[in-house]
């Protein structure tokens, strides 16, 4: 055994009561333990399956409500950008820039308050002040005035997927949480066919009253508003609180996910899960992963519209030819997300993802200057199926990190590197080399071939790591003289301890 071993035989040894738990320091468990302690409670699988249900009809529509509302408010500048927008050229990148500067600066501390916080509560307050922010864009007219305003949008927007991600762990198995991470992740393909639609409708306006641009910002930022009240009232923030859930169904709804030793909340801030993630290999892996990601996507994000613009088509076609991206993104999410929980897989789906999309960049610039608009918009369509590939890597997350302070930790941590890849990506398409972007696109080709590389090495990692617990466990049951049922009383009396999924060889890893 290696050095950190006996420490798991030492604890296996040890009786511990449910108070004991409560009380250790080595402990300090989630607020799950106190409602329903170390002892698995059963529910029979149509209860579950019904709980379950209702759950969807909750918690789905809501947090797809605030990507939604999120991406949309995220990309409302690519819309602005060809409907009047007073900034342009180097300062266009600026602006664009700047809200992935407030995500960064304000990542840590965010995901800091919220762990102090109820989490939907926080999340809707944010989204109610990133409404008003919106507001205020339209009545912007100038570089430092929209630069200050993106910083704060993206100040506001940080919290979005660490909350999120924290709440499907929470509510829902390991099997359950890649598609429903699709399902609100699909919303960042939706929201390119409405706000294409919408900004198409507005364009007609011959700017009378106020430049078209105005009007997007004006919608936006009441959506916003509205959204952020709905989460306020109906969101919950854990199952341990959830009123809209009785006390029974809060019960079987922790049971539910015991068996995964993911564990809930925890308000108690553990600077050794800190250490702990900042020493795995594989938070640097899903790091790089998530840069190799997002370098493309921030330069999509801002200037797909413009490439599309610049196969040939005027402004008003671009919006609409633009919306089919969208459908392919939804398409590529939830094929990937039923993929992802179906095999028990995250990596596989993110390599099958991005070969389509290095495709449609291979055709791009094999058939620049060829004057065949329509192959050209074709694989312009074909790069939407890499969208799915930052979902996959939140399901990963979500279904590969235990303790709540690393869970937070590591989000955040994706959460910073994905807003250092869209600041690089937003610098990837140079003016210089418009209108064909030919450097710009050959490099993302580069980076999405070495995401497949990464891919490989972190599912070869998760997969040697479960072969050696299931040895682990075998050996201690040779050991202690221990049943399968032994070890099923220890792995639930683990499951809501918030032990990291380093600490508790009962944790197994999602390839």
């Amino acid at each position: 055994m290696s050095s950190a071993e006996p420490n798991e035989v030492m604890y296996l040894e040890k009786e511990t009561s449910r108070e004991e738990i409560v009380d250790s320091p080595l402990f300090e468990g989630d607020e799950a333990l106190r409602l329903v302690g170390t002892q698995a409670q059963t529910f029979s699988e149509e209860y579950n399956r019904t709980l379950r249900n209702k759950l969807d009809k909750i918690i789905i529509p809501i947090t797809a409500a605030v990507y939604f509302t999120q991406f949309l408010d995220k990309t409302s500048l690519n819309y602005a950008s060809i409907m009047g927008f007073p900034v342009t050229g180097q300062n266009y990148n600026l602006v664009s820039m700047a809200f992935y500067l407030g995500f960064i600066v304000w990542e840590f501390p965010t995901v800091y308050i919220a762990q102090k916080l109820r989490l939907g509560k926080y999340l809707g307050v944010n989204i109610l002040v990133w409404g008003v922010v919106l507001l205020c864009h339209a009545l912007a007219n100038s570089f430092q005035a929209f630069f200050a305003l993106r910083f704060i949008l993206g100040m506001c927007e940080s919290c979005v997927s660490p909350i999120l991600i924290s709440i499907i762990s929470m509510f829902y198995r390991k099997n359950e949480q890649g598609v429903r991470i699709a399902y609100f992740y699909t919303m960042l393909g939706f929201t390119q066919v409405f706000g294409g639609f919408v900004a198409y409708g507005i364009s007609f306006y011959n700017g009378a009253l106020m430049a078209p641009y105005k009007i997007v910002y004006y919608l936006l930022g009441s959506l916003a508003i509205l959204v952020g009240i709905i989460v306020l009232v109906w969101l919950p923030d854990s199952p341990v609180n959830a009123w809209t859930l009785t006390k029974e169904e809060r019960i079987a709804s922790l049971e539910r996910v015991r068996d995964d030793q993911g564990g809930t909340e925890n308000r108690t801030f553990k600077k050794e899960q800190v250490i702990e993630t900042l020493l795995d290999v594989r938070t640097w892996l899903i790091v790089l992963a998530t840069m190799l990601t997002d370098i493309p996507s921030g330069g999509l994000t801002n200037f797909s519209n413009i490439i599309i613009r610049n196969f040939g088509y005027t402004s008003k076609q671009t919006l609409i030819l633009a919306t089919p991206a969208g459908i392919v993104h939804v398409i590529s999410v939830v094929i990937c997300g039923y993929y992802s929980d179906k095999k028990g897989e995250r990596m596989l789906p993110i390599i099958f993802a991005t070969v389509p999309t290095l495709l449609g960049f291979a055709l791009m610039i094999g058939f620049n200057n060829s004057g065949q608009k329509g192959v050209l918009l074709f694989s312009s369509y074909l790069i939407g199926s890499f969208g799915s590939t930052l979902s996959t890597i939140y399901a990963y997350n979500a279904s590969n990190t235990s303790g709540y302070t690393k869970k937070l930790t590591i989000n955040a941590l994706t959460m910073i590197f994905f807003c250092v890849g869209n600041i690089i990506g937003t610098e990837i398409f140079q003016p210089k080399d418009a209108p064909a972007y030919i450097p710009g696109k050959t490099a993302i080709m580069v980076l999405l071939t070495t995401q497949i590389g990464v891919a490989y090495l972190l599912r070869h990692i998760n997969v040697r790591l479960n072969i050696k617990r299931r040895a682990m466990i075998e050996e201690i049951k040779r050991e202690k003289g221990w049943t399968d049922d032994d070890v099923k009383k220890e792995k639930d009396r683990r499951a809501f301890a918030d032990m990291t999924d380093k600490q508790n060889i009962f944790f197994q890893y999602v390839n």
